[in-house]
């Protein structure tokens, strides 16, 4: 069945690329947009139909409105924001961030390279007093997980004390997302965790997150474990929690799922040059004159076999520990953080006669949604702790096209009773 969002954006991208043309020389909007000259005139003729993504590329350094709507249908702030992959779902649908905040500076350098203008990035969202968080409709936040202190609360249960979120979440990053939200009162939030969320410390972290929304905040709150393996070849499963101030008739068979196992690695594999491939990177990960990709992300002998030797160790120790061989039709493990150090949770095999090799960092992205368009400026090793802390993109697009109706309508509303009343 034909995707009628990525349809919507590859007319758009004709629609923005004529536009664009009035006012940019062929050479310079190619070179902006990372292609050649000859993509971008077999685009323009219409003998090859341009990326969707190009749509998104063009609203960013143009400024032409975002997709689909008008910029601006509702603000949201971007907590423990990595490098933007909420942020770019969230946009997607109309959405203006006019707030953002992440601690590390690579992955600022890395937000920064991709989302230019409107804001500041702020830093560690702990030392952000809520006051001066902007108002806004929406918040977001992939907060890392944390453990809660719960003798403090038992003890004022048990002499009949009332407690809130600050005594229960004092000292986490949580209690951050709750003053933010507790001061602001936006309309809706969409956090993201990981699927051990739930077990953490016997489920009495999930439990003190879900009564601090639900009860000491007031919003209806709904939550489910979503993997990304419905939109990319990666199995990745993350909890997302959802919250609406207001009632509203929210279900998670909103959700447009496509069915697992459509989409497998040799999709987001760089490919070997020719006409229609677009290597925007140039040749950082990929030798385009000898049509491979380059030697150095190829095991070496001393890691490959070190990686062997370990496995065997706990197989025979009846461990299931060790490396994960996988080929063009294969679904991934989890990308995760530690990527960078041997690549062995996702080691793709090149032949019988030559050594396995990590994904490339543009692969990395690829396997977690991200568009093309989207600029890796920090290390290798940066960019693979970056991908593998970040989230789905087209998991994030689904939710946020799931509460758009929420996030918009309510905003509509709102905005006329503000008219009403001034």
């Amino acid at each position: 069945m034909t995707n009628p969002i990525t349809t919507a954006n590859h007319t758009a991208a004709v629609a923005y690329l004529a536009a664009a043309r009035k006012t940019h020389l062929q050479e310079e909007l190619a070179k902006r947009l990372g292609v050649t000259a000859r993509h971008l005139r077999r685009w323009e003729t219409g003998e090859f139909m341009p990326p969707a993504h190009i749509a998104a590329e063009l609203q960013r350094i143009l400024n032409f409105g975002p997709l689909p709507g008008k910029r601006g249908d509702f603000k949201f702030i971007d907590l423990f924001a990595g490098i933007g992959g909420i942020r770019l779902a969230f946009e997607a649908i109309g959405g203006e961030c006019v707030f953002t905040s992440e601690w590390d500076s690579y992955a600022q350098k890395t937000y920064a390279e991709n989302f230019l203008g409107g804001h500041a990035i702020n830093g560690d969202i702990t030392q952000i007093h809520e006051d001066d968080v902007p108002d806004h409709d929406v918040l977001l936040g992939g907060f890392p997980c944390q453990p809660f202190s719960i003798a403090g609360v038992s003890k004022k249960n048990a002499l009949g004390r009332a407690h809130g979120f600050a005594d229960e979440t004092q000292g986490t990053l949580f209690f951050d997302v709750a003053r933010i939200i507790a001061k602001k009162r936006p309309r809706a939030f969409m956090l993201e965790n990981v699927k051990n969320l739930q077990s953490h410390d016997k489920g009495r972290t999930f439990d003190v997150i879900h009564r601090t929304l639900r009860d000491d905040l007031g919003y209806q709150v709904f939550y489910k474990v979503i993997d990304g393996a419905h939109f990319v070849p990666q199995h990745r499963e993350r909890i997302i929690i959802v919250g609406f101030k207001d009632p509203v008739i929210f279900d998670w068979d909103m959700l447009d799922l496509p069915a697992k196992g459509r989409h497998t690695l040799g999709e987001i594999l760089h490919k070997k040059s020719g006409e229609s491939v677009i290597e925007s990177d140039g040749s950082r990960f990929y030798d385009h004159a000898k049509n491979k990709v380059l030697d150095k992300y190829t095991l070496t002998d001393n890691l490959w076999a070190y990686l062997q030797n370990y496995k065997k160790k706990h197989q025979a120790a009846g461990n299931g520990f060790g490396f994960g061989m996988v080929t063009p039709t294969s679904v991934t493990r989890t990308l995760s953080a530690r990527y960078y150090k041997d690549g062995s949770e996702i080691l793709l095999s090149q032949g019988a006669k030559k050594n396995p090799r990590r994904l490339t960092p543009r692969e990395c992205a690829r396997l977690m949604g991200f568009p093309d368009s989207f600029k890796i400026s920090v290390s290798d090793m940066r960019a693979y702790k970056q991908f593998g802390n970040s989230v789905v993109v087209p998991v994030m697009e689904a939710v946020a096209r799931a509460m758009q109706p929420m996030i918009c309508d309510a905003a509509a509303l709102q905005e006329e009773r503000d008219l009403l009343a001034a």
